[in-house]
């Protein structure tokens, strides 16, 4: 391993125990126990997964307890803008124009942590412990000002590590924060199971089915993730020749699953937000509502698995630009043998894009409900998310890829410089 791949991989690591040292950063004013009960309460819903995400730091409410979610949310938007508007899609290509996107990118997130984080502080107003203690121990609106402020800090200093990781370290910032903060949980996570196994509540064959579920999991997600279909491409323009004999195919590839982690994560928010709201009600019909769409019945599953399918194909029409590919084809003298240039090809291109997105549609719903497949057939009292495993093996995956791409570079360049 190079020095410099080193120096990356050190940088990386100093940044993420930031991010961890962070998470134990409390708001000021805050009663911590009353908080952590209302999220021990409410682990199996919206607020569990939102505290999963943030490596814990909600359940604490941290500076960053809102994460990095903020940044996240403001980006996807942004790409929906920019498939909407192609003004927006033309300053997204361009190099100075990519400055102001990432820019606009960065006042929506601040605008959205704020908002977000004074609908925290007034939550928060209303919330209070068994024993009746409050949850804040200063005035409301003082309070308020100063956990606005604070989360403010905590998601800004957020987006600048995962800015220095993805510029110093090895890449992929936003992403390696996530999923420090879903793997921080795994512990915990085990040391609760194997509590569980010593008071008897769960059987230790149980325990070896779990692990061979989610062997089996990962192994699933591993080759979907790597799969993908090479669409060969010719060249009428120019002929590449390897040892002049054998002429290098190009090709452009598409992955099974285009869509990545959103389709789960936005079909569990839509979900899960609403039952999360209602469950403070005391009406009955809006208490029958909020039973029917308990993440443990077979109507919010089966709506999982839809939902999931549905953001799957609409999202992957955003990421997969089939008319920009044809256009870029076209212009490099490149097409694909038997389809002719231009509109042909990215009707092909869609068609293929299309057939692939329908599978890993179908992928997708199945890992995001394998929790509730565990809870009904193995009974599992624990929650676990497939979601959270397609996150941290698909981030694993890519900063793996990077790695590897950085020793191959650091090798042209010793090459380069030995034939010099």
């Amino acid at each position: 391993m190079s020095q410099d791949l080193t120096k990356k991989i050190l940088v990386t690591l100093g940044f993420i125990f930031a991010y961890r040292i962070l998470a134990y950063v409390p708001v000021p004013g805050v009663n911590l126990a009353v908080i952590k009960e209302f999220f021990d309460s409410n682990s199996s819903n919206a607020l569990g997964m939102f505290n999963m995400f943030s490596g814990n730091a909600a359940q604490r409410l941290s500076i960053i307890s809102l994460g990095i979610m903020p940044y996240i949310t403001a980006s996807i938007i942004m790409e929906l803008l920019a498939a909407t508007f192609p003004a927006l899609g033309k300053m997204k290509k361009e190099r100075d124009g990519m400055v102001r996107y990432m820019q606009i990118i960065r006042y929506a997130t601040i605008v959205i942590t704020i908002v977000q984080a004074i609908g925290v502080s007034v939550g928060l107003g209303g919330l209070s412990g068994r024993a009746g203690e409050s949850a804040i121990m200063i005035d409301m609106t003082t309070f308020t000002a100063i956990a606005a402020a604070s989360m403010l800090t905590g998601t800004m200093l957020l987006m600048w590590i995962g800015e220095q990781i993805t510029q110093r370290g090895i890449g992929n910032g936003i992403s390696l924060i996530i999923f420090a903060g879903i793997v921080s949980g795994i512990p915990s996570a085990i040391g609760g199971t194997i509590n569980l196994v010593n008071t008897g509540e769960l059987n230790f064959l149980v325990v070896i089915g779990i692990l061979a579920v989610i062997l089996a999991t990962v192994g699933s997600i591993i080759y979907v993730e790597m799969g993908e279909r090479r669409i060969p491409i010719s060249y009428s323009r120019k002929v590449v020749l390897q040892n002049q004999h054998k002429r290098i195919m190009n090709y452009v590839p598409i992955k099974m699953n285009l869509s990545g982690v959103i389709p789960p994560i936005f079909a569990s928010a839509i979900l899960m937000f609403p039952s999360t709201i209602m469950q403070a009600s005391t009406n009955p019909i809006v208490q029958s509502i909020h039973d029917f769409l308990n993440p443990n019945s077979y109507v919010f599953n089966v709506l999982t698995f839809l939902f999931v399918i549905f953001f799957a194909y609409f999202y992957a029409s955003i990421v997969f630009n089939a008319k920009d590919i044809s256009e870029n084809l076209k212009k490099q003298g490149g097409f694909i043998p038997g389809v002719r240039p231009g509109e042909s090809t990215a009707l092909f291109l869609n068609e293929v894009a299309g057939r692939l997105t329908l599978w890993g549609s179908i992928y997708l719903g199945l890992i995001s409900t394998l929790p509730w497949v565990l809870v009904k057939v193995m009974g599992v009292p624990f929650y676990f998310g497939g979601t959270a495993v397609l996150i941290v093996v698909q981030v694993a995956l890519d900063t793996m890829r990077k790695i590897e791409a950085q020793m191959y570079m650091n090798k042209y360049e010793t090459l380069s410089a030995v034939g010099l």
